[in-house]
């Protein structure tokens, strides 16, 4: 497939201009992102891709008690500041599990 010079850069406009339209949309999402307290929110969609657990373990940590939620709307949200505070936990556990392997 041949095609010529100006119509390589009419087709590399397009692609600029959508990428543009992509980066205000992300923009705009970054500026709305929910809050408590100024504390960042996260949704279940981003405590899955960011910790990569299923739906499952996600819901079974609510019904432990070990990540405390919010329901707003109908949507359930999570403080940033809980998360980090349940990866430290699993952190923790996690290490003193393999120690304890080691000594019995």
């Amino acid at each position: 497939m041949n095609i010529d010079r100006t119509e390589f850069i009419a087709w590399m406009k397009q692609i600029m201009q959508r990428f543009d339209i992509l980066d205000e949309l992300h923009q705009k999402k970054m500026s709305t992102i929910e809050k408590v307290d100024g504390e960042e929110l996260l949704d279940n969609q981003d405590l899955l891709q960011l910790l990569k657990i299923s739906d499952r373990t996600l819901q079974r940590y609510r019904s432990d008690g070990r990540l405390p939620y919010y329901s707003i709307s109908g949507k359930l949200y999570y403080k940033r500041s809980d998360v980090e505070q349940l990866i430290r936990e699993s952190y923790s556990r996690s290490v003193r599990d393999r120690k304890n392997r080691k000594e019995g």
